[in-house]
């Protein structure tokens, strides 16, 4: 069946073409498997909550008709504004709008946020442009640059708002920077999400070709509730395809985990265990709450352009395995920094088990993908990421992240990172183990090798599914770098930063590019002496030593240009260290584009070919570097979809870099 819906249709619809529904939510109420809800251009000021659940050979589709012309947004009009002072007006709103959830009472806060909880999860628009948040009346009067901000001119504009009890309103003061917002289209954020079914398990759903935005989503961490503007919520098979998804408080796509009223943000309420004891309590209650790959995951994110999310274009912990996460635009996120902590980035999944990150153009966000915790078959691939690093003129925000292209943390593997461009100034964050590095062009450095995870204890799974077959501290090492090209594009000079997590602490990150960072980790030859393999009756104790001492690693077949540095027991390898080598990335006629010649000076040089079995396991979970369907892989195709031949070259371009080749 077919159901219509039209926001500009008579109220008294019932969901015929003729008789459209006024309201997707009408449509929501009744549309049941192998059903297709169109709905026409316009905007629908609604929270839109699905009843029913497809199956997996029978959909629900909500389809907008016009692609991007159905637009779904949590944010409502606001036109009686009275001048308060110079550029700032009022508007006072009666709280009975809100329901049980106000956002401008409800601050943005939670397990791992580390900036200063004074940002609350509301905002305040005028056409489509988020206005910043002020924590003052006088400084919302000023209207001066915000110093963390990226984008520091648009920081001048500010809200404030406070309660009036005794009226029950929420006053809001707007400084529109001398413009008159009856000339304007202003806005509020109201609603807490767009597009989530409020029941868990309302699996099967497509969502396709919308316009999402302006939600006043809630801070999204590993051990908590978790919302997005739009959010399949702990269920199954949904796809979430073509869509503009903007303008969230928080985060842009949620495919999190459960609620679980016993592990709801336990240490920010309670204190007594470790955030990370409370991770580990959410990853093995989890079973309980149906963690299946029969019942969770599975979904596919495809050919959406996510942007100007405060928190994360995509977050999610445990609801997003076995998923396929395709051909995304994702840019601009975090750029505001109004909010800091650890779970901030373009995509920031904990326990991406088996999924697919892949041909996604990532860019000018705090952080890159972050794949946290369970990074087990994980695959990025064909990404191309660049502009994933602090403007030099931005002051780092107290409790912000650091920035990189990619961050994998404290995992046990296999996590395989193939055929992408990494050009931000760090190109992996590798506080974990059990990466391969195949076949990728990078512009930065790996930082964190050997640091950054503490003692945390983490789990691996049994391969291909989500059942824990273990815990275990990360060694460092069990990492695989073969065939990448590896270029120092920024200076080399080490940099001071604060630390994300004690911001009354520095760190120092090194910006030095290449493998070198490896030096004293040991090759399998070395580390395997350790055990005596060849006695009859080993000694435990004698071994305890070697079982907590750093993995072996293997490198081999990379490019190093302009100063990066090899590791030293590197066999074959290739190295020009002239300035002449460059490598930059730009966007003309609307398409991004590599200039480089590189391939013109590494000339001749080949490397071998890889595959699943020169990968070999990863260390704890025992599992090989395979496709998600247990297959080996072998890395003859390129980011373009090429396939390599007998000559087989570093970096991710089988037969080189023409200019005219679009990257995205």
């Amino acid at each position: 069946m077919i159901i219509y819906v039209d926001v500009n249709a008579d109220f008294d619809g019932n969901g015929t073409k003729e008789r459209p529904f006024k309201h997707i939510n009408e449509a929501a109420k009744i549309a049941m498997p192998s059903d297709e809800v169109i709905v026409a251009p316009g905007v629908y000021r609604e929270n839109v909550n699905p009843v029913h659940a497809g199956c997996e050979d029978a959909r629900i589709i909500y389809r907008s008709e016009k692609p991007l012309g159905a637009v779904i947004t949590g944010a409502e009009t606001v036109t009686e504004w009275e001048q308060y002072k110079g550029n700032v007006y009022v508007t006072r709103i009666k709280n009975g709008i809100f329901g049980d959830y106000n956002p401008y009472t409800t601050v943005v806060y939670g397990d791992w946020y580390f900036a200063t909880p004074n940002k609350h999860t509301g905002c305040v628009w005028m056409d489509d442009q988020a206005l910043y948040e002020a924590v003052t009346l006088e400084e919302c009067e000023k209207g001066d640059v915000y110093e963390c901000s990226w984008e520091p001119e648009e920081s001048r504009l500010k809200w404030y708002s406070e309660q009036d009890e005794e009226k029950d309103e929420t006053v809001i003061y707007a400084n529109f920077g001398g413009n008159d917002p009856k000339d304007k289209k202003t806005e509020i954020t109201v609603r807490r999400q767009c597009f989530m079914p409020q029941e868990e398990g309302i699996g099967y759903i497509t969502v396709s070709g919308f316009d999402i935005n302006k939600a006043a989503t809630t801070w999204a961490p590993p051990a908590a509730y978790q919302d997005g503007m739009i959010s399949p919520h702990w269920s199954k098979g949904w796809i979430i395809e073509d869509c503009e998804i903007w303008g969230s408080k928080c985060a842009g796509i949620c495919v999190g985990r459960y609620y679980d009223p016993e592990n709801d943000h336990f240490y920010t309420t309670k204190h007594v265990k470790s955030p990370t004891q409370m991770e580990r309590d959410s990853v093995c209650r989890g079973q309980y709450y149906g963690w299946l790959k029969e019942k969770i995951g599975g979904h596919i994110i495809r050919r959406n352009n996510i942007h100007h999310c405060q928190q994360g274009g995509i977050i999610g912990r445990m609801g997003g395995v076995f998923s396929v996460i395709e051909d995304n635009h994702i840019h601009h996120i975090n750029n505001m920094m109004e909010l800091g902590g650890a779970e901030i980035a373009g995509i920031k999944m904990h326990a991406a088990i088996d999924v697919i990150m892949r041909r996604n153009h990532i860019h000018h966000c705090t952080m890159g993908i972050w794949c946290d915790w369970e990074a087990q078959g994980t695959r990025i691939t064909q990404n191309l990421l660049h502009d994933n690093q602090r403007p030099e003129f931005a002051k780092q925000l107290s409790g912000g992240m650091t920035c990189q292209d990619i961050f994998v943390e404290v995992s046990h593997g296999p996590t395989l990172i193939d055929n992408n461009i990494l050009l931000s100034d760090v190109s992996l964050r590798i506080a974990t183990q059990g990466v391969a590095m195949v076949h990728n062009l990078c512009a930065g450095s790996f930082t964190f090798v050997g640091a950054g995870t503490t003692w945390r204890y983490t789990p691996y799974h049994i391969p291909h599914r989500t059942e824990v077959m273990g815990f275990m501290t990360i060694l460092h090492g069990d990492d695989r770098i073969y065939n990448n090209i590896f270029i120092q594009k920024y200076s080399a000079e080490d940099l001071v930063l604060r630390n994300d997590s004690d911001p009354d602490k520095t760190m120092v990150e090194n910006r030095k590019v290449g493998t070198y960072c490896f030096d004293e980790y040991p090759t399998f030859d070395e580390w395997i002496l350790k055990f005596d393999m060849d006695e009859e009756h080993p000694n435990m104790a004698k071994h305890e030593e070697a079982h907590f001492s750093h993995l072996p690693v293997w490198i081999d077949g990379n490019a190093y240009f302009k100063g990066a540095t090899g590791w030293k027991k590197e066999k074959n390898s290739f190295s020009d260290g002239s300035e002449s080598v460059y490598v930059n990335v730009c966007e003309k006629d609307g398409g991004w584009y590599l200039d480089t010649n590189i391939y013109d000076v590494m000339k001749d040089f080949k490397a071998d070919m890889i595959s699943t079995e020169t990968l070999g396991k990863a260390f704890e979970p025992q599992q090989r570097f395979e496709a998600s369907d247990g297959t080996p892989i072998t890395f003859d195709i390129d980011y373009f979809g090429n396939r390599r031949g007998i000559g087989v070259i570093p970096g991710p371009f089988a037969g080189g870099k023409e200019a005219e080749d679009k990257l995205y």
